[in-house]
């Protein structure tokens, strides 16, 4: 059985960078000499840009996790390769030799104490100080294996369309979302009510800017069947500021936003949505929420032809993008 010991005792501690963005050049992540600048945010694992490497910058090193001690605190990632750190980023170096799997593990047990800390209680201090099990249960271990070695063989490279499409953004034409959408508010349900519904896999979309919106998933029992929304839409949260492709029948929370259009798919909708992500982050925030009222008002850029969106140029680009045959 593991026992409980502090973090200082697996790993070396240390500050990242604490680097300015703006004084770096951002770059794409496939140049050839980019490197991740993680920062504070508990989005895409801690990177919020690619930049270029600086000559007489040292890179924190691969194999590492980066914890933000600030901001949204102890947000933890496993960063495989070498990055650059924004301010209050703490780097954990393992002190023995440690798996990729192990490092996993270690990440997920320093992000189960994020409920001890908030914008005002920092962890600059307390991090070293954290217990976590001196080692992974090897029943843990064994089933990550497992399902890892499955996954990354069942994972393709290859895309659905052998050709690339540009996007020529300088051709795109502006739409309104209340004229290509029939925008509905979803019928709230009470997170209160799900405490006793079994685990299943109907989603519970909420406001959150994680897995797809989804919380948790239920049993379908058709106990919510006055609340139940039809498939194949977006949802936008209220205050998530982002958008999600519903492509089964789901109950949600409070202040979600309902986009309905026949022409959706799950390929154009990851175009779409990223697009709508994009804006919603400029225009709302959890002091001005994305209602209804405002989404229908909201302009964005699209693929156009014959001056109407164009759906099937947004499917075939994500088509051709590099993994697109495991959509």
């Amino acid at each position: 059985m593991s026992r409980l010991v502090k973090i200082s005792d697996l790993f070396n501690i240390r500050y990242g960078n604490s680097l300015e963005l703006i004084s770096l050049t951002q770059c794409k992540s496939s140049d050839k000499n980019s490197v991740p600048f993680v920062s504070r945010t508990e989005k895409n694992n801690g990177v919020s840009a690619y930049v270029e490497k600086e000559p007489y910058i040292e890179t924190n090193p691969a194999h590492s996790l980066s914890v933000a001690v600030g901001g949204s605190v102890l947000s933890t990632f496993y960063q495989l390769f070498s990055f650059y750190t924004g301010f209050h980023v703490l780097v954990l170096t393992p002190k023995k030799e440690t798996s990729e799997t192990e490092m996993l593990f270690y990440a997920k047990c320093i992000n189960a104490n994020k409920y001890k800390y908030n914008y005002g209680r920092q962890a600059n201090k307390t991090l070293r100080n954290i217990f976590v099990p001196d080692s992974m249960p090897k029943r843990l271990s064994n089933h990550f294996f497992a399902y890892y070695k499955k996954v990354l063989n069942d994972i393709s490279k290859e895309s659905l369309i052998d050709r690339k499409i540009e996007l020529e953004v300088e051709k795109w034409k502006h739409f309104i979302i209340g004229e290509l959408f029939d925008l509905k508010k979803a019928n709230p349900v009470h997170a209160v009510s799900l405490e006793d519904i079994e685990n299943g896999s109907m989603p519970y979309i909420t406001r959150t800017n994680f897995n797809n919106g989804a919380e948790k998933f239920i049993t379908d029992n058709n106990q919510f069947d006055e609340n139940l929304n039809q498939k194949n839409c977006i949802s936008i949260g209220g205050e998530s500021s982002a958008a999600f492709y519903q492509f089964q029948k789901f109950i949600a929370g409070n202040n979600i936003t309902l986009l309905y259009n026949k022409n959706l798919n799950r390929y154009n909708t990851l175009f779409l949505n990223t697009i709508l992500t994009k804006n919603l982050q400029k225009k709302f925030n959890y002091g001005r929420g994305a209602t209804k009222k405002r989404l229908g008002e909201l302009k964005i850029k699209l693929p156009a032809k014959d001056n109407r969106p164009d759906w099937n140029f947004m499917e075939n680009h994500i088509k051709s993008l590099p993994y697109s045959s495991n959509l």
